[in-house]
């Protein structure tokens, strides 16, 4: 390997009574793509940061050539300013001014949006706000913002863990180019695929520590240093679910985004929801959970009509979603992971309205227990837990509801392997207990090894179901693309 772009060399970095790390070094050089790969808390966004200059090290330096590469920075966490518009967001510091010096808004979404087209964007309208586009939209964004800024190195955090396949596609082939042109580029992944595809050099991570580099390295050996300690199987064993009527019945149910779907969710099924990002998955989950809700048709709950025009409805009716993006539509960063627990059943822990402490503590520490939730404390704020340790936050909150029917929506999204796999394990002891599972995922592979059938839409439609006998990661994404024998992969979601 050449002499490094930058390095860091034993770095630690204390957050209060927590090490994030201790004495990690990396070196990446020129024209190198580096993958740092680790369990959620690992370290490694915190090794980003460091390198990145957004936060100092407590020990160690970081040491770039030349005196000094222009960095630029794709952060796990989006920046962008929701109430400004795509092109504003875009051109934040580089504005187009009129003659007079005064920002030209009226010029910015064509510039923006060629600029956009440059990188072979074109189907993001760069005159809607921030906040109204969707996720894997904003961080398109993000990643765009970053490589117009032509950056001798590049840091990547998590930069796929919303975007689909094609998306993805679009990343490498801009990561490659930056490559070609020399930069040194670190990407963090949860998906073993991705690291292998792109990375010339893999650093993993245990416990805030570098425990090794490679240029080539099997999967279970790389779990084996992350986790320290072997898998026995990614996926937990698929139990038949008992026979029993139907606790969740949809007939002829039609939410903004969708057609008419007719569904049946039964007690202990986990029921997958599959098919190519865009095509009304979101619209089903959200339709069903209130947010908002079906606009006609009829909803069931074990054989009984209910009408869900709003969250309370849903919650009311034992339905809990957890939804894709856990930061913004899930959890309350600023408070603690007791307050984002409990919060939805504090009249059941109050007595005359006032709470019982006590009575709060020891259910928090149960579920704390329960999930295996890494936290200093119950009073810890929840922003600063990893993001696998926030999911089973999410996950908890609502498993403390007592609701029966789990809207599961991409909940492994941005989750390292070993945590991946304690979801697996309890969202099938979840069905084995009874719960009624809808369960979407952006992972085909997922979908397959966890779903009892799988049910494939398209266009806003089921298209095909797949029974457990038949369901492999390749069927799904055929029955996806497959309309009168022709393929067609639609405009990023």
């Amino acid at each position: 390997m050449t002499a490094p772009a930058i390095a860091a060399r034993g770095i630690s970095k204390s957050f209060g009574g927590v090490k994030a790390l201790t004495r990690a070094s990396i070196a990446v050089a020129r024209g190198r793509v580096h993958a740092l790969v680790g369990e959620n808390g690992a370290g490694k966004s915190t090794l980003i940061k460091i390198l990145g200059g957004r936060i100092p090290p407590d020990e160690g330096t970081v040491e770039m050539a030349d005196g000094g590469l222009r960095v630029g920075t794709v952060f796990q966490e989006l920046t962008l300013l929701p109430f400004m518009t795509v092109a504003e967001n875009l051109l934040l510091g580089r504005e187009p001014r009129t003659g007079l010096g005064l920002i030209d808004r009226a010029a910015m979404p064509a510039i923006a949006e060629a600029e956009l087209a440059g990188l072979g964007i074109t189907h993001i309208d760069t005159r809607a706000l921030a906040a109204d586009i969707s996720l894997a939209e904003r961080q398109i964004i993000e990643i765009a913002r970053v490589i117009m800024s032509e950056p001798q190195v590049l840091l990547l955090d998590e930069p796929t863990s919303a975007l689909v396949e094609r998306e993805v596609a679009w990343l490498f082939g801009q990561i490659r180019a930056l490559r070609e042109k020399g930069a040194a580029i670190v990407f963090t992944s949860h998906r073993w695929g991705e690291i292998t595809s792109i990375a010339d050099e893999i650093t993993i991570f245990r416990n805030g520590t570098d425990v090794g580099t490679f240029t080539s390295i099997a999967e279970d050996e790389a779990i084996t240093l992350m986790t320290g300690q072997k898998l026995d199987a990614v996926f937990p064993p698929r139990d038949a679910p008992p026979a029993a009527p139907a606790r969740l019945t949809l007939r002829g149910a039609r939410a903004e985004g969708t057609g008419l779907l007719d569904l049946d969710l039964h007690p202990g099924e986990i029921l997958g929801i599959g098919g190519l990002a865009g095509h009304g998955h979101r619209a089903l989950f959200f339709g069903l959970f209130g947010a908002p809700g079906f606009r006609e048709g009829r909803v069931e709950i074990d054989g009984k009509p209910v009408r869900i025009a709003s969250s309370r409805d849903a919650m009311r009716a034992g339905i809990a979603l957890v939804p894709e993006d856990r930061k913004s539509e899930g959890l309350f960063l600023s408070l603690s992971v007791r307050d984002n627990f409990t919060l939805p059943i504090l009249r059941r822990l109050s007595r005359f309205g006032i709470l019982r402490l006590g009575a709060e503590r020891a259910l928090v520490a149960e579920n704390i227990r329960r999930l295996a939730v890494r936290t200093p404390s119950a009073a810890q704020r929840v922003g600063a837990l990893s993001g696998g340790n926030q999911q089973k936050v999410l996950l908890g909150r609502w498993l403390m509801t007592q609701s029966r029917i789990l809207l599961l929506y991409d909940v492994t999204r941005g989750v390292d392997v070993a945590t991946k796999h304690e979801i697996y394990e309890l969202v099938a002891g979840l069905a084995r207990e009874g719960y009624a599972i809808l369960f979407y995922s952006s992972d085909a592979e997922e979908l397959a090894h966890l779903c009892h059938r799988v049910k494939v839409m398209r266009r806003g439609a089921f298209v095909a179901e797949i029974a457990a006998a038949d369901l492999s990661a390749e069927a799904i994404v055929a029955a996806a693309m497959r309309e009168s024998g022709q393929k067609e992969v639609p405009n990023a979601a």
